[in-house]
């Protein structure tokens, strides 16, 4: 049957090419596991009282590798169809030789450009094997990398889970506050801010109170210590103010209430071990915190 011809044409068409047989393929990204895992991570977060980092950072690695994925594979099975309409127009269209050429029916314009497509057809052909062959390893390294990601999201949840008794008893310690007074913040927040403008110049100001975010700033519980105008990069004078005065947090943060930091697209948080993670790039230098020193406390 025609189909299965130029289905099996379709199937061996690398190997007639010389082109190197693709590997094995990787098993899907479960993008429902990714979204099970998130519903988790939400429920930490709630337990944790804040946005966990190091949970947020994994997530949007994990969503972005599974984008990937799924953006490649979408390729390569466009780049598959091509491939296959090719096959099967330079099967019904039959090949040409040079007696063909030499006959005498038909015009020869009608047989020179029958010629000049079959070969325009057969380097299409190649060239489009070649990038099935790439998008094919591009696909299966994609694959591997989503995987890995969501079974990193997994550890985490479950060695945070593991720290629950440690994260109640910070908890515990500093109490739940509702934001009160005019700017909306709480009064541990109000604290932290008048202590850390006691002891660092703020020469660009400071932004805390947002209205309908979902993080720590809509809920008065965070500041931005700004180190220059924002949306530029701190420099000179201005990045070591930042640079000290996230030491001083960190020094500072278990008495006085920091959950957690970020400086210089790197977090630190308190309730996970401590330590500076680095974070994805978010886009931009204000959403990397290159322009500023965030505060979220207890």
């Amino acid at each position: 049957m025609r189909i299965w011809r130029f289905a099996v044409l379709v199937a061996v068409l690398a190997g007639l090419l010389g082109l190197p047989a693709p590997s094995p393929a990787a098993a899907e990204p479960s993008p429902a596991e990714l979204r099970k895992l998130t519903k988790q991570a939400t429920r930490l977060n709630e337990l944790y009282r804040g946005q966990i980092q190091s949970l947020e950072e994994i997530r949007i690695q994990a969503k972005r590798a599974t984008d990937t994925s799924g953006d490649l594979e979408a390729q390569l099975k466009a780049a598959q169809a091509d491939v296959a309409r090719i096959a099967q127009t330079a099967y019904i269209a039959g090949p040409i030789d040079g007696l063909q050429l030499l006959a005498v029916e038909g015009e020869p314009y009608q047989v020179l450009g029958h010629a000049a497509n079959m070969a325009y057809m057969a380097t299409e052909r190649t060239e489009r094997v070649k990038r099935i062959q790439k998008l094919i390893e591009a696909s299966k390294d994609a694959k591997v990398d989503a995987n890995e990601k969501i079974q990193k999201l997994k550890k985490e949840i479950k060695t945070l889970l593991g720290k629950r008794r440690e994260v109640e008893r910070l908890l515990n310690k500093f109490g739940f506050q509702e934001p009160g007074g005019a700017d909306g913040l709480t009064p541990r927040m109000v604290s932290v801010r008048a202590e850390i403008m006691q002891n660092f110049p703020m020469r660009y100001g400071v932004g805390c109170l947002r209205p309908g975010d979902p993080g720590e700033h809509g809920k008065g519980r965070a500041c931005d210590f700004m180190m220059s105008r924002g949306g530029t990069m701190a420099g000179g004078a201005d990045a070591a103010n930042g640079d000290a005065l996230a030491a001083w947090l960190i020094k500072n943060g278990p008495r006085i209430g920091v959950m957690y930091i970020i400086w210089k697209q790197r977090y630190y948080d308190i309730r996970s071990g401590g330590g500076w993670d680095p974070m994805s790039d978010r886009g931009g230098v204000t959403a990397n915190h290159y322009d500023h020193v965030h505060v979220s406390v207890f």
